[in-house]
C-alpha cells in the first residue's frame, strides 16, 4: 500500500475504535444510543464512512479500494467479536454475575453487522429459569421487538451500577 491508502486504512479502523459503545447515554427507555468515544471527540455519532466517487473507467482505483474495505472489514470482524466477548466475560460456577434488568441497554451480538453498526436495544421483559437466573429478555430495538437468549446480548455497563464496577 501507499501512504494515502494506509492513511485511509488506518483512519477507518480509528472509527471503527471511536464508534465502540461505552454505557448507556441516557435512562430514557426509547433511547437506544450509547455513549462512545466519537461523543467525546465530536459531541455526536459517527454513522458511516465518507465514499469517494470513483470515476468508472479508473479500474486501477476501484480495486485498490476494494483491497482498502476487505482490509477494514477484516479488521471489523476480528475486533468486534473479541470486543464483544470482553463486555460479555462470564464468572465461573463460584461467582455469580448480575442478573439482567428491565430498562438496561443492550448490545445485540450479529456476526452479519457492518463496520461502525452496532445494534442496540432495551430489555422490556426478563425472563428467568428456575434457578431464578435469567436466561431470556425481551429486547426493543428501533425495528422491532424481539426475545432473545442472554448469549446472544451484551449487556452495556452502568456508570453508577455498583454490581457493574466490581
Amino acid at each position: 500500500m501507499n501512504f494515502e491508502e494506509l492513511t485511509t486504512l488506518v483512519t477507518q479502523i480509528e472509527a471503527v475504535l471511536n464508534s465502540r459503545p461505552l454505557s448507556p447515554l441516557s435512562s430514557d427507555p426509547n433511547d437506544f444510543i450509547p455513549l462512545t468515544p466519537w461523543y467525546f471527540l465530536t459531541g455526536n455519532a459517527i454513522l458511516s464512512f465518507s465514499e469517494p466517487s470513483i470515476a468508472s473507467d479508473s479500474l486501477f482505483c476501484h480495486s485498490r479500494w476494494k483491497l482498502i474495505q476487505a482490509l477494514r472489514n477484516k479488521f471489523w470482524n476480528r475486533w468486534s467479536t473479541e470486543y464483544l466477548s470482553h463486555l460479555q466475560t462470564r464468572a465461573k460456577w463460584t461467582v455469580q454475575n448480575p442478573n439482567l434488568r428491565v430498562n438496561q441497554l443492550v448490545l445485540l451480538k450479529d456476526p452479519n453487522t457492518k463496520p461502525l453498526d452496532w445494534p442496540m436495544g432495551r430489555i422490556l421483559e426478563v425472563f428467568p429459569g428456575n434457578d431464578g437466573l435469567v436466561r431470556v429478555v425481551e429486547v426493543k430495538t428501533s425495528s422491532g421487538i424481539f426475545r432473545r437468549t442472554i448469549q446472544k446480548i451484551v449487556p452495556l455497563p452502568i456508570p453508577d451500577d455498583p454490581a457493574a464496577a466490581e
